[in-house]
């Protein structure tokens, strides 16, 4: 069977790779570099800044605590790009190799639909035709933009754009509270940028649990980023001074933040421009892709996964989107459970979430507890200085069953795949909290969340009755 896939994101190469192993002649069509977002202007960079700044924060304030004097400490920040840059080159040329390693044929060009059977891939040499059985679209997506006045000023970044910042600014306003927004600010504030965020939200973070959220507005305000919820940003200018955002906050007043750069992070949006896919009779809805629970668009033998399809927009997800699909192309039956999808924040403390929230139990009407443990009371926060933390495990209230589980602390999005496996086997508190623990880690302390839904955390005093 030949398959072709366009975009070569974790998405389209991982499912190159499962569509190679189960038999498959496999063309990928990438028309950027191999890796995609998430390899070259997402998550592996935005990472390998947070490390370099969390390096340095750790050093500058903490390491004379902990008995290790370290004098003259300053930030070159042309090696923490360089740094970066290399890790990006090593994953991409990974990926590369991996391609060659599976015989999947590598194709670098622009694709679009000719009919659907057949994809024309513009490349430096001209015009290639790929032939297909099975077409899978893993395009991904690309940062949204928003008519806003002042928005396309010089010094007005994207995330991408924020990455390659050659000096490190002295101030930056970020518009727009979710994710993206919240770890770069994280790296910035340790950089030593003045920032500032606005979001028309009532709270950051989109949908994650509110006493995580609450946890995380704390560290905000601790290290001094200036935080305005329910704002809305009119225009950005610019002066003799730099950049002004001009918004208005929540009380209806207007108010006005100067910036020498400006990061606009409102979103990603499918990204399926210029694929032909009108030609050929391909359903879209606002620019996503539509498909159905095998992941097949409405014409037969073409289909879409990843962030082109909307829904959850995370690598991991189209990773488990495209093999699921590649899987069932090729006669398998895979078993992923998509209700159950963990979040990350790689910011210090690290955020790591899995299945419902307490709003939204209670959204459904369900019965449950919830018990809660402070990273104050784990010996290895302590140790670590990161006690700013909490757990929290929700369960229902007959069964026992874990609804969710979700995390502030150091190692969290390590720690978060405990709560996977558990919401995924159906495991209920009494399975995790049997469950024997090493001591000393940060892990206990989801065994101690656990205890605590019956009340009986052992490292917590007793609660007041």
């Amino acid at each position: 069977m030949k398959i072709a896939i366009i975009g070569a994101g974790p998405g389209g190469y991982e499912t190159a790779i499962r569509a190679a192993q189960l038999g498959a002649e496999v063309t990928i069509i990438e028309k950027d570099s191999m890796g995609g977002t998430c390899l070259n202007v997402g998550c592996i960079p935005t990472k390998a800044l947070i490390h370099s700044a969390d390096l340095y924060n750790e050093i500058q304030k903490d390491a004379a605590k902990c008995g290790v004097i370290v004098e003259n400490v300053s930030i070159d920040f042309a090696q923490v790009q360089a740094k970066k840059a290399a890790v990006v080159k090593q994953l991409v040329n990974g990926v590369a190799g991996l391609m060659k390693a599976y015989g999947v044929t590598v194709v670098k060009g622009a694709a679009s639909f000719k009919d659907a059977k057949t994809l024309t891939v513009a490349t430096e040499e001209g015009d290639v035709e790929v032939p297909f059985d099975k077409a899978i679209i893993a395009t991904g997506s690309v940062p949204s933009k928003v008519p806003l006045p002042g928005a396309d000023l010089p010094g007005v970044v994207d995330s991408t754009g924020a990455l390659d910042f050659e000096a490190v600014p002295e101030s930056l306003c970020i518009i727009g509270g979710g994710v993206i927004g919240i770890e770069l600010s994280h790296v910035y504030q340790r950089l030593g940028t003045k920032v500032t965020i606005v979001e028309m939200l009532p709270d950051i973070l989109g949908n994650m649990d509110e006493d995580i959220t609450a946890v995380m507005k704390r560290m905000l305000k601790r290290n001094k980023v200036k935080l305005h919820l329910e704002s809305r940003v009119n225009e950005i200018c610019q002066d003799e001074n730099g950049l002004l955002v001009k918004f208005t906050d929540a009380k209806g007043k207007d108010q006005e933040c100067p910036a020498e750069k400006v990061l606009m992070c409102v979103g990603r949006r499918p990204y399926t421009e210029g694929l032909g896919l009108e030609e050929i009779g391909v359903a879209t809805e606002r620019g996503k892709i539509l498909v159905d629970d095998k992941f097949e668009t409405n014409v037969e033998g073409i289909y879409a996964i990843g962030d082109c399809i909307g829904g959850i927009m995370l690598a991991h997800v189209a990773s488990a989107e495209g093999l699921a699909c590649v899987e069932t192309i090729m006669g398998e039956k895979p078993e992923i459970d998509f209700s159950i999808v963990p979040g990350c924040v790689y910011t210090k403390p690290e955020i790591g979430c899995v299945g419902m929230t307490e709003k939204e139990v209670q959204e459904r009407g369900i019965d449950y507890e919830v018990g809660k443990f402070q990273m104050m009371g784990n010996g290895k926060s302590l140790i670590m200085g990161e006690t700013s933390g909490l757990v929290k495990v929700i369960a229902d209230k007959e069964s026992k069953k874990v609804l969710g589980i979700h995390m502030i602390g150091a190692s969290a999005t390590e720690l978060v795949h405990e709560g996977v496996i558990a919401l995924n086997m159906g495991a209920t508190t009494e399975d995790v909290l049997s469950s024997i623990h090493a001591h000393p880690t940060v892990g206990e302390s989801i065994k101690e969340a656990a205890h605590s839904v019956f009340g009986d955390a052992i490292n917590m005093p007793p609660a007041k009755k």
